[in-house]
C-alpha cells in the first residue's frame, strides 16, 4: 500500500534498515534517494514523532556505524515539533512575521515572477527543478525547498506569504507549522538566529548539492544534453538550449536590493 498507517510503518522499518546511517552526510542531495519520505505519514498522523524518534534511537543504541545518521534525523524531528510549539504559542505567525522588525520588509508586487516561479520558469537550473518536482509529485526535496523558498523572497523579492500559501496548495505533507517554519526560515524574518543576510545563491547551491545535475535533468528536460559544465549556468553554453528561458533577474544584483530592503525594515523597527 501506498498509503496508511501500515505503509507509514513499512517505509520506517525500511528507512531504519538502509538509509538511515548515510542520511547525515547524502540528505542534501536531491537526486539521491537519502530522506525518509515519512513527512506526509507524520502529517496526516499515520505516525507519531515519537514513534520514529525511538526507533531512531533504538537503531543508533544497536548499531554505531548507524547512529550519526540516526541522530540527524532526529533532529530534523525535533525542528518539526519546534515550529509546532511556535504556532501554538504565536498562532501570529500565519500572517505576519515572527520577528516584527521585518514586518516592514518592502515586498514587490509582480504576478509575472511569482508565475514563471510556480511554473519553473526562471531561468535558474535548480529552482526550475524543484519547482517542477513538486508539479509532478506533490513533494519537494528539502534543500530545494530552502532554495526556492530564499529565490521567491530575496532574489524576487516577492512576500513569503505567497509561497506558503502555494507550498500549502500544493505539498502532499503540507503542514501549517513546519510549512510557516520554513519559509519565515527562509525570508529571515522567523525564529532562526541566522541574519538577514543569508542568501542562497541558486548556482552555487545546485553546484554543491546536484554536481552532475542528474536532479535537474530529471526534472528540467530541456537541459538533459547540455554539459556538466554548463547544467546550472546554461546562459554561459557556447549553445544555450533555446527551449530554456534565460534567468528572470540577475542574482548578484538582486542580492544588493534585498539586503538594503531588510536594512531599511530594521531602521524603521522602534528600538527595544
Amino acid at each position: 500500500p501506498l498509503a496508511g498507517e501500515a505503509a507509514g510503518r513499512g517505509r520506517l522499518q525500511r528507512f531504519m534498515e538502509g538509509r538511515i546511517g548515510d542520511y547525515a552526510s547524502r540528505r542534501d542531495e536531491p537526486a539521491v534517494n537519502g530522506t525518509s519520505r515519512l513527512s506526509s505519514f507524520l502529517r496526516f498522523g499515520l505516525l507519531s514523532p515519537r514513534t520514529c524518534a525511538e526507533a531512531a534511537m533504538e537503531v543508533a543504541a544497536a548499531f554505531p556505524g548507524r547512529a550519526v545518521g540516526a541522530w540527524k534525523w532526529i533532529d530534523e524531528l525535533i525542528w518539526r515539533e519546534f515550529y509546532s510549539a511556535i504556532l501554538e504559542e504565536h498562532p501570529h505567525v500565519l500572517v505576519r512575521s515572527f520577528r516584527p522588525e521585518y514586518q516592514a520588509v518592502r515586498w514587490d508586487d509582480d504576478e509575472d515572477r511569482f508565475r514563471a516561479w510556480c511554473e519553473g520558469r526562471t531561468g535558474y537550473p535548480f529552482v526550475d527543478a524543484a519547482m517542477r518536482q513538486l508539479a509532478i509529485e506533490g513533494w519537494m526535496h528539502n534543500r530545494a525547498r530552502m532554495v526556492v523558498a530564499s529565490f521567491l523572497t530575496k532574489d524576487l523579492l516577492l512576500d513569503w506569504r505567497w509561497g506558503e500559501r502555494f507550498f500549502m496548495q500544493r505539498l502532499i505533507d503540507a503542514d501549517p507549522a513546519s510549512n510557516n517554519g520554513g519559509w519565515q526560515w527562509s525570508a529571515s524574518t522567523g525564529t532562526d538566529a541566522q541574519p538577514y543576510f543569508r542568501i542562497f545563491n541558486p548556482v552555487a547551491q545546485g553546484e554543491r548539492f546536484d554536481p552532475g545535475g542528474r536532479y535537474v535533468r530529471r526534472f528540467v528536460p530541456e537541459l538533459r544534453r547540455i554539459s556538466d559544465r554548463h547544467v546550472h549556468r546554461p546562459w554561459e553554453s557556447p549553445r544555450p538550449p533555446s527551449g530554456y528561458p534565460a534567468p528572470i533577474v540577475e542574482h548578484a544584483h538582486q542580492r544588493q536590493l534585498a539586503l538594503a530592503r531588510y536594512q531599511a525594515a530594521r531602521r524603521k523597527a522602534p528600538r527595544r
